[in-house]
């Protein structure tokens, strides 16, 4: 016997909760180096910011009377995400703002998870360091000492040792310093299928191909050493991981995820080599998830048997 149902036919069994899940426990081994380099400050950022995302989502859907969502995981996620993008040194009341801008006004306001327009935890990061810019960048290791990123290094000149880049043992931000650590959780989604690698691999190949291209035209360093110094450092290895393929803000056509990944790595390298600051990756995300109307408009693929018609219309 034949038992006949309506589509779809196909169900896949995750979920938002399952989902957001797999990507707090993914953003573990690069949160937990960061509480390992950087200490209990570290873990003290980390706290604030998911208990202030998680409490602003529970009191705004309390007062507005909206469902409550706060156990899906995602403004966990949310909080985990902006957490990595701040030093540890970031003072708790700073922390708190960041929060409650990330999901009351970028995201709640907006109609909650999945209606906002960019990546809430990307847009509070960016808010504070227009409002608290020497905050942002002092960045100082468990041992007192305030340096320099490889990064701002980089762009005066000065090279780094890549095993030190590639472990995290440097200044930054509480998650963007080991690759190893973001790999491992890059990997984790990957495999868990949370996310293809479609967006990671064309943001991280294009944004080393256009800072050749730029440097060669400009006369800049072109070395080995200087394009791999640029992939190990800095935000670029965690934002393709862990931010560039939110759901709610990234294509979801595959040519279109394609293009995205190349708009960002466009962006990134022109902020990192001709922008003042040496980082780039969080605007760069910001302005893509603008243009993803506009990208998905013109990669959407096309009905099957669809026609044009005289006038133009399909």
């Amino acid at each position: 016997m034949y038992n006949v149902s309506v589509s779809p036919h196909v169900r896949e069994q995750s979920t938002t909760k399952s989902i957001m899940r797999d990507v707090a426990f993914a953003l573990l081994p690069t949160l937990a180096f960061g509480v390992y380099h950087f200490g209990i400050k570290a873990l003290i950022v980390i706290a604030v910011s998911v208990v202030t995302c998680v409490v602003c989502e529970l009191l705004f859907e309390l007062i507005t009377k909206k469902p409550i969502t706060v156990f899906d995981w995602s403004a966990v996620v949310t909080g985990l995400i902006l957490a990595i993008n701040l030093p540890a040194t970031a003072p708790w009341r700073m922390v708190v703002l960041g929060g409650a801008f990330a999901i009351i006004v970028v995201k709640m306001m907006f109609g909650g998870i999945g209606q906002n327009f960019m990546n809430p935890a990307l847009a509070a990061r960016c808010f504070l360091l227009i409002s608290f810019t020497s905050r942002m960048n002092d960045f100082t290791t468990v041992d007192g000492v305030s340096s320099a990123t490889p990064l701002a290094l980089l762009k005066g000149g000065e090279a780094s040792d890549l095993l030190t880049l590639f472990l995290g043992y440097h200044a930054g931000c509480i998650g963007e310093v080991s690759a190893l650590a973001i790999l491992i959780g890059g990997l984790y989604l990957i495999i868990k299928k949370v996310i293809s690698v479609r967006i990671p691999l064309a943001y991280i190949g294009s944004t080393l191909v256009f800072i050749l291209i730029i440097n060669a035209v400009s006369g800049g360093d072109t070395s080995v050493n200087y394009i791999i110094c640029q992939l190990l450092s800095g935000g670029l290895l965690a934002g393709a991981f862990f931010m560039a393929t939110d759901y709610a803000t990234s294509p979801i056509t595959p040519k279109g995820q394609l293009l995205y990944g190349v708009v960002l790595g466009l962006l990134t390298a022109l902020f990192r080599t001709l922008g003042a600051s040496a980082e780039g990756v969080s605007y760069a995300i910001i302005i893509g998830n603008l243009l993803v109307p506009l990208i998905e408009k013109i990669t959407v693929p096309k009905p099957f048997g669809c026609e044009k018609s005289k006038g133009g219309r399909e």
